[in-house]
């Protein structure tokens, strides 16, 4: 696994070093302190799994650097982790493609537990941005899902929400800030078909906006699993 963390500041690089360091996975982690570097750093580590990125860096601040990264990089997946930590703010942020977003406020423990979440392919959204404490496993208007050997709630599939398994690829490409375009070629399918399978996703999520499914998919600890390269393009793979 190989993170970039960008931070013009080397305390929050390091502390975010220190961080991935005690995660339970080899993580190599690249540094970067404003843009420039980050690009550069990319074009020579191109299979990067992962940016952090702080919002406010020199010469490019705000959504100005997670704009440029996404436009330039699109299959690069960015995480922000800003001292920002508002509604409006998030909602931006994944609205211009980040794959979630980390207060710098966190404490070691949350911070561990959110780039844990982060780099198994799940989305990370502050909780208080969701409105409760805790982010809901199960929607209101979906039956909560059998209960596992041990008597615990099993967690929320696509399966469950009536998402079949090609929807659940296209919704967890549209988490990652995916265009439609780049949908209909990571999985070898036509626009048409992708616009549709998009239009079912989001009305099963009942939302109308692609950052609404992100928040409202985050709300319900909804489980989606990694696409298998493998996977990605099936014989027969218009549908």
């Amino acid at each position: 696994m190989k993170v970039l963390v960008v931070d013009d500041h080397a305390l929050i690089r390091d502390a975010l070093r220190r961080v991935l360091g005690q995660l339970e996975r080899e993580v190599t982690v690249f540094e970067a302190g404003d843009c420039g570097q980050a690009f550069r750093m990319i074009e020579v580590q191109p299979d990067l799994d992962l940016v952090l990125l702080d919002l406010n860096l020199p010469g490019m601040r705000g959504l100005a650097a997670l704009t440029e990264l996404r436009t330039r990089y699109p299959a690069v997946s960015v995480v922000v982790v800003s001292a920002t930590n508002d509604r409006v703010s998030v909602t931006q942020a994944l609205d211009h493609g980040a794959m979630g977003y980390i207060p710098k406020s966190s404490s070691n423990e949350l911070l561990a537990s959110a780039l844990r979440l982060v780099l198994s392919g799940g989305i990370y959204i502050p909780p208080e941005i969701l409105g409760r404490s805790e982010p809901q496993m199960v929607p209101a208007n979906v039956e909560s899902p059998a209960s596992d050997a041990g008597g615990s709630p099993r967690r929320l599939l696509p399966s469950d929400l009536g998402l079949t398994e090609r929807q659940a690829q296209i919704l967890i490409l549209l988490m990652q800030g995916k265009s439609n375009k780049l949908i209909c070629r990571e999985l070898e399918l036509a626009e048409s078909t992708v616009k549709n399978h998009v239009t079912h996703v989001l009305k099963t999520l009942n939302v109308t906006s692609r950052t609404q499914a992100v928040i409202a998919a985050a709300r319900m600890g909804l489980v989606l699993e990694p696409i298998p390269s493998s996977r990605k393009s099936q014989p027969g793979g218009n549908y």
